[in-house]
């Protein structure tokens, strides 16, 4: 009986083969598809609910991100969570996590459109500039595909087939003209060459091979799951499809026909499932209807499980499946770093590099560098950082390799405004940028205007060192003429002939307070030149009035500011508190109309604090909600008469237009301000403003009936203004049409219209 069973057993085993000693095994390949690639994720969910096996996995592009994701030991839950998230809206749209973003290392605020980079070429003789390669900014993408697949890179000791699922990705070389298969090296490094679609993300070097996006030439990899794991069953998921015909008068479609090959969407083995979702028409980075495109392939997988069910007989459940991913990950080294190695830079630019990365303690996590490692971005002299964990099995830590490719040398601005008042101005400005041990800025600016003309030279050094700092020392010439501006900008008795002159050098030490914040003290030497009239009542034989003012003025600066953009802005907070001492002394020259035909000199000194604080806070609906408030507080004394004094008065000007407007209601030695801002998103770049201000000066200072200059009732004669705008955000500055509102001028209502920015070179004091 005992040998009957035993040839019975043999007998099966030869005549069964493929039930008893091979196992069912299931690939799935996940195509492209850019957004709706994130259906992916559903098809993960739905097939682990349904304890549904999956043995191999290929994928491109997008389907490369996912399917890398679940090789490398992340649950589709996790999954789902991290497409979901706000970090992974930011690294589609390449914009870095405001935590990272720097305001010490910004240049402050000028008129500019546009940006020109370029450097000498000294081996050509020659002056070349660079166009972008991209539009996505990849540099927090770069850094958190390091993070999220280094240590299943390093488990699996860089072989693709030794990850808790075997996988594949497709990526593109275009010097080649073929496909190139990713199965092994940096897992991170391939899926980022699976996903870069040409001009949108910077392509990426990998064994000396520029890479780019694997749906150029193979958007469905479901060959090379055959190729690489002949499995028996195949399950697709089918995101994307191919573009249609090209037309004339679309580029777009041009060269998405001339970048991208033509896919066959097949399973190619007779046991397959294509799981196909019809998602319409999305651009390939709008990721706003991620949720829904994930439920869709649940519910569009779930359409399909029977037919999967049929052709795949082998189960595993959710216990057993965990077990595994868990694991898999236990497996995996902390990403703790012991060495740090720079390349692309000389012996000197790796040290300021090294310098601010450093660490006290021998040995730093990830986490830990973050901070510094964005704050090297957040300097103009670095254009791009590639980072690489490798994992070295002798020391049981990670080696950090850094491939910095330094900024070009100059950078040329052009901007300025363009308006239907006499605010039009043009902007030219030049920075060299040098990168040593040390960083270093040389800059000059130019405006040149009707109203306004302005000039700047600056040199700026930051230093590594802990913390921070920067030294700057500049020289501006400020000249305002308010007599070209607009005919009624000021009461009608009040003269219209003004012209401000402002000189000055300065010299600043500053240090960052939080990533959005810095602390700033710095001395001026300056010098005021106005010229007046002190009525109105003039002809081309008068001379002016000139008042001189020759002081130097310490300040203390503290500000923080996270706002979105340098003019209109719609989110984040500004806070600045200026803390000045001026001393110095005035001389006045009385000119032909002046009735005191006497020199007059004399000394002052005064101490000044300013306090803004400008907050976009609370939406209601469609509305965003913003206040703006501003205390002046100094001892500042009267000017020789009334004119002097106005001029040299700090004003209050939250509004554009008023920035070119001579408005003596709305200046005081002593003041406080507030106002609300509401503003409708009507568009994808187009806001409407409303903005109301009060104005109350603590004593106005007022002209006396024999000119001369007094102060007036306590708390009295407050003033208002306002706006309602409309704003298009364009690509290289804003476009506004505003009426304004200013309720102790002549002309009390005005239309404003104008392209570009209102924005001046610093002044000595405010």
């Amino acid at each position: 009986m005992k040998r009957v069973i035993i040839l019975t057993i043999s007998f099966i085993f030869l005549c069964f083969p493929t039930f008893i000693l091979k196992a069912q095994k299931v690939a799935l390949v996940l195509s492209g598809g850019g957004a709706k690639g994130v259906v992916h994720v559903g098809v993960l969910k739905a097939l682990e609910e349904n304890d549904i096996p999956i043995d191999y996995i290929t994928g491109t592009s997008m389907g490369a991100i996912v399917g890398g994701l679940y090789a490398s030991g992340y649950s589709p839950q996790e999954i789902e969570s991290f497409v979901t998230s706000d970090e992974f809206m930011r690294l589609a749209s390449g914009v870095i996590d405001k935590k990272y973003r720097y305001y010490f290392k910004q240049e402050s605020r000028n008129a500019s459109w546009i940006n020109i980079k370029f450097y000498y070429d000294i081996s050509q003789n020659k002056i070349r500039s660079k166009l972008p390669t991209n539009i996505i900014s990849p540099f927090e993408m770069d850094f958190e595909f390091m993070q999220l697949f280094a240590s299943a890179s390093a488990v699996a000791d860089y072989n693709f087939d030794s990850l808790l699922i075997p996988f594949r990705c497709v990526a593109s070389d275009i010097e080649a003209n073929e496909a190139v298969i990713m199965d092994r090296g940096q897992l991170g490094n391939a899926i980022r060459a699976s996903m870069t679609f040409p001009f949108y993300f910077m392509p990426i070097n990998i064994d000396g091979k520029l890479l780019f996006d694997g749906g150029m030439y193979n958007n469905f990899p479901s060959d090379i799951a055959v190729d690489a794991f002949n499995p028996d069953v195949i399950i697709g998921s089918k995101a994307a499809g191919n573009y249609g015909s090209p037309s004339q008068d679309d580029i777009i479609s041009q060269i998405q026909n001339m970048l991208v090959a033509k896919t066959d969407y097949d399973v190619i083995l007779n046991n397959g499932v294509l799981i196909e979702h019809d998602l319409g028409k999305v651009n390939i980075l709008d990721f706003s209807r991620t949720k829904e495109f994930i439920d869709s392939g649940y519910i569009r997988t779930m359409d399909n499980m029977d037919e999967i069910k049929s052709m795949i007989h082998e189960r595993i459940n959710r216990e057993e499946r965990q077990k595994q991913r868990e694991e898999f990950n236990i497996r995996k080294p902390q990403l703790v770093i012991d060495t740090i190695n720079v390349k692309g830079l000389n012996k000197s630019q790796s040290r300021y590099v090294y310098n601010i990365l450093k660490k006290r303690a021998l040995l730093t996590t990830l986490k830990d560098i973050k901070k510094e490692y964005f704050q090297l971005f957040a300097d103009d002299k670095i254009s791009y950082i590639f980072p690489e964990l490798k994992y070295n099995k002798e020391s049981g830590y990670y080696d950090l390799f850094l491939d910095v490719k330094p900024s070009e040398n100059f950078i040329v601005k052009f901007g300025g405004n363009i308006s239907t008042t006499s605010a039009n101005e043009a902007f030219f400005g030049i920075n060299y940028r040098y990168l040593s041990s040390f960083a270093a800025t040389v800059a000059g600016n130019a405006y040149i205007g009707r109203f306004y003309s302005s000039l700047q030279a600056r040199t700026k050094f930051d230093f590594p060192s802990r913390p921070m700092l920067y030294t700057e020392l500049g020289y501006t010439y400020n000249h305002r003429n308010y007599f070209k501006n607009t005919t009624y900008f000021i009461e009608d008795v009040t003269p219209s002939f003004l012209v401000e002159n402002e000189s000055f050098i300065w010299f600043d030490i500053g240090i960052p307070i939080t990533n959005t914040g810095k602390l700033v003290g710095g001395v001026s030497l300056v010098r005021d030149k106005d010229e007046y009239y002190q009525t109105n009542s003039f002809s081309r034989l008068d001379t002016t009035d000139v008042t001189y003012f020759d002081f130097y003025t310490p300040r203390i600066l503290f500000e923080l500011n996270s706002l979105n953009y340098k003019q209109y802005a719609n989110r984040g907070i500004r806070l600045i508190m200026l803390a000045n001492y001026v001393n110095g002394i005035e001389k006045n020259i009385p000119g032909s109309t002046s009735i005191n035909r006497e020199e007059f000199c004399k000394h002052h000194n005064w101490f000044q604090f300013k306090l803004i604080y400008d907050n976009y806070f609370e939406r209601i609906g469609p509305l965003k909600l913003g206040f703006y408030g501003e205390l002046l507080i100094s001892d500042q004394p009267l000017f020789n008469n009334y004119i002097s004094t106005i001029m040299a008065s700090p004003a209050f000007e939250p509004l554009p237009e008023s920035k070119v407007l001579f408005l003596p209601k709305y200046r005081a030695h002593n003041y406080a301000a507030a106002g609300l801002k509401i503003i409708g998103h009507i568009l994808k770049k187009l806001d409407f403003r409303l903005e109301g201000y009060l104005f109350q000066p603590y004593q106005e200072i007022i002209q006396k009936p024999d000119l001369s200059v007094g102060y007036g009732e306590k708390f009295s004669n407050r003033s208002y203004m306002g706006t309602a705008a409309l704003i298009w955000y364009s690509p290289i500055g804003p476009l506004s049409i505003s009426v304004n509102h200013y309720d102790r001028a002549y002309d009390q209502f005005s239309i404003f219209a104008n392209f570009g920015y209102i924005i001046f070179n610093r002044s000595a004091i405010n």
